[in-house]
């Protein structure tokens, strides 16, 4: 065999092996993605977290049976007294959720500044790969044969170029997942941070249902003076009450026209269960008069004078209570809803002078309203009378008590 036929020989197995060693990068499978790190939780927090959840749960059971069981004074103190237990009880537990959610916060605010750091190297690592792999990528197979001074030293070259090459594979691969998680870990951020607000705003609102329940009882206290007799009349009272205007606001009356915000629609009455002059205030939302009847949602009236959305009903509001010197003289929602929901107290009551000038919160179309008080009480009439707006805007408000 003649020496020019060896090295044909000898050039075309380089080849090929070039080419398998090529195809064997091109084939190469990228690497199993990891899972995204996640926050392994505080089991001593959480079992915290849980023995309140339980307290408050054995709490919530005992109301209700008290509820249940016939109502006296001493049974109904009892219910006051579960009842603030209980809300202090959430009050704790929402604290305990806060507390673990920012120490959460904290952990994945590092992950994310970790990531950050890992997410840089690697790309300025990737960066420099990609140029140096162009540089040994754009020889061709054939130039790499033809500059090699040995068999062994072609395929050095070639083995480094296929090693470099699917290590650049592996190094994007891990851009990308670096990438995911630093997605991941700032999306678990965000919610976090959402689900703190909640909780810091549900904070506020039993922090002020708290208030308002030991308000409530010093109230029942101090009206009923520790007196059995006493709290009876007051429980047929405002049962009576109740249930005067639930069928004042189910049978409403004829309109009398469009009026204006500000413009006088009434004046401050005693009429039906009340024991002297004050405007009995509703206001309910996603509302609506039809059918006769006020349909929609009661709320609490105060904010919506206090911040100007409705007029100021009657000259003398002050938005204050009246152990502070003010003119409101039942909060809505106060001591009446220690009798149930069937006399909760609806409204806002705001004490003033007989006579005086009721005014229109909103535009709307105002109808008469009208219901029997069936309990005889001194300061009232047998009739309780008032006004029902409709402001066409989804609220709906009445003015109750009036002559």
């Amino acid at each position: 065999m003649s020496l020019l036929t060896k090295k044909w020989i000898a050039l075309f197995f380089l080849v090929t092996s070039l080419v398998f060693l090529n195809n064997n990068f091109t084939s190469a499978q990228e690497p199993t993605p990891t899972p995204t790190p996640t926050i392994a939780p505080d089991t001593s927090s959480d079992t915290l977290l849980k023995d309140l959840q339980n307290r408050i749960n054995e709490l919530e059971k005992k109301v209700a049976d008290l509820q249940s069981q016939e109502r006296t004074l001493s049974s109904q103190i009892a219910i006051m007294d579960s009842q603030i237990k209980l809300t202090q009880l959430r009050i704790n537990a929402t604290k305990q959720e806060i507390e673990e959610i920012t120490a959460d916060i904290e952990i994945t605010t590092e992950k994310i500044l970790s990531l950050e750091e890992s997410l840089d190297k690697i790309t300025k690592v990737l960066i420099n790969r990609i140029v140096a792999t162009y540089r040994v990528g754009s020889i061709q197979p054939l130039q790499i044969l033809l500059s090699s001074n040995t068999v062994s030293d072609f395929f050095t070259r070639a083995n480094y170029l296929r090693i470099a090459q699917a290590n650049d594979k592996k190094l994007i691969f891990a851009t990308q997942q670096a990438k995911n998680d630093y997605s991941n870990q700032k999306e678990i951020f965000e919610d976090k941070k959402d689900k703190v607000e909640a909780l810091k705003k549900q904070l506020e609102a039993y922090t002020a249902r708290l208030d308002q329940e030991k308000k409530s009882k010093e109230v029942l206290l101090e009206i009923t003076r520790n007196d059995e007799e006493r709290y009876q009349e007051l429980l047929q009272r405002l049962r009576a009450d109740a249930d005067s205007i639930r069928r004042a606001i189910s049978n409403v009356g004829v309109s009398i026209g469009l009026k204006k915000r500000g413009e006088k629609i009434a004046n401050v009455g005693s009429s039906g269960c009340s024991t002297g002059p004050h405007l009995h205030l509703e206001v309910f939302e996603n509302a609506r008069v039809a059918n006769g009847r006020v349909e929609g949602n009661r709320v609490d009236p105060k904010p919506f004078l206090d911040d100007g959305r409705f007029f100021k009903v009657v000259d003398f509001y002050d938005g204050k209570y009246w152990k502070e010197g003010g003119s409101i003289t039942t909060l809505f929602n106060e001591f009446y809803n220690i009798f149930g929901a069937a006399t909760a107290h609806t409204g806002l009551d705001i004490a003033g002078p007989y006579g005086s000038p009721i005014y229109a919160a909103a535009d709307g179309e105002a109808y008469l309203a009208s219901a029997s008080c069936p309990y005889q009480i001194q300061g009232g009439t047998s009739v309780g009378r008032g006004i029902i707006m409709d402001h066409k805007n989804g609220y709906v408000t009445l003015y109750w008590h009036i002559p």
